[in-house]
């Protein structure tokens, strides 16, 4: 199984989930669960609709596949036309993908192969920032800032570099001044590019909301300001929106909201509500001109990369979109979401509540008053010891996650309203109570 240790499984049952409705799972065992994780960032309508399975049926049943490899078919040219309407300023361009580690590293194929055919063959790096994840896949691992993920893989694709992120509860740099301490983190961005040489760097990756270290939103200005610096060195601003496209924070891009124009969108996960698998990389007109010249092409490409049938569910998954103001309904009720999760601060163990849209992290602590964290042997207690277990057998599927500072992640289906908000709030509450009483 993907990122599970298997030892876990010697003296327990694997959990088999076998049913969606709405907002809940169920498993073999007719236990249900509320998904307050939208599967993995996904399910951004739930699951069990109907519409999404017919749609993927009927194109199945009059052209189940062709490769879009010198050919295409209408939905994927519908599809890619949908999409670069809702993409912002001139992000006219789609490249389908499987995933969202292959929209990553289609991303930094196209930055390396733009800049070659432009006369700056040189510009190949990459800057991402610290702790944040961007893929599996060699290159997309490679642009990943969490060392503890590459080290067994390594040596990986060189030339990427990590700046600090936007944790502005652990800032060491104006942690009074929320928009100094975005400036000072986006100028980091200048310093890494000067350091490195800047007719050698490519391209910055950068999410809307950094998910790994538990949901780290920008300061105010702070894009704006990343914006004016890759604009200074000739570096492409890429978005990557895996998982916070698609009305995880109430827009069809986190860019969107916000407003900062990217060079390069990765996408993935909510295209398709999970119905399909399917990704896309979306660039700027700017980055398709050289290749519609001459004998130039963009030697990359995947079988199954813009897929008929999942294409097909990415249409309908956008109709349902707009038909029933998915986005309108995040942003409707984002606050009461926040305000429901903040009622946790009360708890001694509940350090921090950060996020946007339906995308929260909830950070862990051992002592609220000095923001002390656990070490290393605490948190796996804490987390895969107890927390990890308890939330599921109490009815709620989330994140348990160590990747930075202990966090409990939630990222529920964008259809959940007050109902769900406060079943969520509830089961937290029990357990993370009962977390600290085993501290």
């Amino acid at each position: 199984m993907h990122f599970t240790r298997h030892s876990t499984y010697d003296t327990s049952d694997v959990p088999i989930i076998v049913r969606g409705e709405g907002a809940y799972i169920w498993d073999a065992n007719g236990r249900r669960y509320l998904d307050a994780l939208a599967g993995l960032f996904v399910s951004q309508l739930g699951h069990g609709r109907r519409e999404l399975a017919e749609a993927a049926a009927k194109q199945a049943g009059e052209l189940a596949f062709m490769p879009l490899w010198s050919y295409a078919h209408p939905n994927a040219i519908q599809l890619a036309e949908r999409i670069a309407g809702y993409a912002p300023g001139d992000l006219n361009r789609v490249f389908f993908t499987n995933s969202g580690s292959e929209a990553v590293e289609t991303a930094w194929k196209l930055a390396k192969n733009y800049f070659k055919l432009v006369g700056k063959p040189m510009k190949h790096k990459v800057i991402s920032r610290s702790i944040a994840y961007h893929g599996t896949t060699h290159g997309a691992l490679s642009i990943t800032g969490l060392p503890g993920l590459k080290e067994q893989f390594e040596p990986l694709v060189p030339s990427t570099f990590r700046v600090p992120n936007t944790n502005f509860y652990r800032a060491t740099q104006h942690p009074d001044d929320l928009e100094a301490f975005g400036r000072w983190a986006a100028d980091q961005i200048a310093v890494a590019i000067e350091d490195e040489g800047p007719d050698t760097v490519a391209a910055v990756f950068l999410e809307p909301v950094q998910n790994a270290g538990g949901c780290f939103p920008p300061p105010p200005g702070y894009f704006q300001r990343v914006r004016e610096i890759c604009d200074q060195y000739d570096v492409l601003l890429v978005s990557d929106e895996v998982i916070c496209a698609f009305g995880r924070l109430g827009h069809f891009f986190g860019a969107e909201r916000y407003d900062y124009q990217p060079d390069m969108i990765t996408c993935a996960k909510g295209i398709t509500s999970g119905y399909s698998p399917l990704g896309a990389m979306i660039a700027s007109d700017r980055l398709m001109e050289p290749f519609l010249k001459g004998h130039t092409s963009f030697a990359h490409g995947y079988t199954f990369g813009g897929h008929p049938v999942s294409c097909a569910v990415g249409m309908a998954n956008l109709d349902i979109f707009e038909n029933e103001k998915i986005n309108e309904h995040v942003l409707n009720n984002q606050d009461a979401f926040r305000n429901t999760l903040e009622k946790l601060l009360d708890l001694p163990i509940v350090g921090d509540i950060r996020g946007d849209g339906y995308f929260y992290g909830i950070e862990l602590v051992k002592d609220k008053a000095t923001k002390e964290t656990f070490n290393d042997d605490e948190a796996e207690k804490l987390l895969r010891g107890f927390l990890s277990k308890a939330l599921y057998d109490a009815g709620l599927y989330c994140r348990a996650d160590d990747r930075g500072d202990p966090v409990v992640q939630l990222a529920p289906p964008l259809i959940c309203d007050q109902e769900h908000f406060d079943e969520i709030e509830q089961i937290l509450r029990v357990v993370l109570d009962k977390a600290w009483s085993l501290l």
